[in-house]
């Protein structure tokens, strides 16, 4: 009671796993562990297809911003995320809850958007080798890196302008290590159907409709494999094609798991731990794209 007594009313009290210390502990370090193999890894990959010539490929573009977006990502969430962990006072400030609200919204509908062009870019590899560099053009892929930014950027206005606008009633207690969207939403005081209907609708059109393009992307490249007559050549469209059908199974399967299903459904575990491990688990997957 001290610690909500203390706290201004423009503050959020992020409670996470505090009535389990000992549990706060052994994960701070575990998210402390993923976040430092994140930032490596993340990094080695944008230098090296930086600097080495035979990498300035299309693929490397696309994975040059998906590695940049997930440094962004996950640094929007794992400093603020320790800093609670480790302390007594499990604060943030109203400003800071916002901007980590719309900056959380818009860098996971990029990776949502992004990884769909990804599987595109992959289709066109397999599927036309020899029309690959005439259609995955630099201008081609600048303007759809230009339009995944942009549509996510618009995707988390909308949503986090929504959610904020719903009245409080002085509740500043949420249930979530970040300021995320359901929990937002669960300390309202007023009806929120209406904006979880603009939730889901949106979640339909940023996260079901990439993950539909991708997999039919991945029914035409099995397609192609399957005609491959070399077994080199069926070895490595698989070895291209595996890492991005992990890092889409991981990512894709927590999203799906956390925002597409009934928000008072979803158990005080549940919505704490999914999200905060999505970005690190994404980020190990990711790293075996240069292999």
């Amino acid at each position: 009671m001290g610690q909500r007594n203390s706290t201004s009313l423009h503050d959020f009290i992020l409670l996470g796993f505090s009535d389990h210390p000992k549990l706060e502990m052994a994960l701070s370090g575990v998210v402390a562990t993923f976040y430092l193999i994140t930032l490596v890894g993340n990094t080695a990959i944008i230098l090296a297809s930086l600097l080495d010539s035979h990498l300035h490929t299309p693929m490397y573009f696309f994975l040059r911003n998906l590695s940049f977006l997930d440094l962004c990502f996950t640094t929007s969430i794992v400093p603020q995320m320790l800093v609670n962990l480790w302390g007594p006072h499990k604060t943030i400030s109203y400003g800071g809850c916002v901007i980590q609200l719309y900056v959380y919204m818009w860098l996971g509908s990029i990776e949502c958007l992004l990884l769909a062009v990804m599987s595109y870019d992959r289709f066109t590899a397999i599927c036309k080798p020899l029309h690959y560099l005439v259609i995955m053009n630099p201008h081609l892929c600048l303007k759809m890196i230009i339009m995944v930014w942009s549509i996510s950027l618009a995707n988390s206005v909308v949503l986090c302008t929504l959610t904020l606008n719903l009245p409080r009633c002085g509740n500043n207690l949420l249930d979530h290590f970040l300021c995320e969207l359901p929990a937002m939403l669960k300390i309202a005081c007023i009806d929120t159907t209406a904006v979880e209907l603009s939730v889901f609708a949106l979640g339909i059109a940023i996260v079901l409709t990439p993950l539909i393009l991708i997999l039919i992307s991945y029914g035409y490249i099995a397609k192609a494999v399957l005609r491959m007559k070399s077994r080199a050549g069926q070895r490595k469209a698989i070895n291209t094609c595996g890492s991005h059908l992990t890092v889409v199974s991981i990512f894709y399967g927590a999203i799906i798991y956390m925002y597409l299903q009934p928000g008072n459904n979803a158990s005080r575990g549940q919505g704490n731990f999914s999200p905060s491990f999505t970005p690190s688990s994404h980020q190990v997957s990711t790293l075996s794209f240069t292999l």
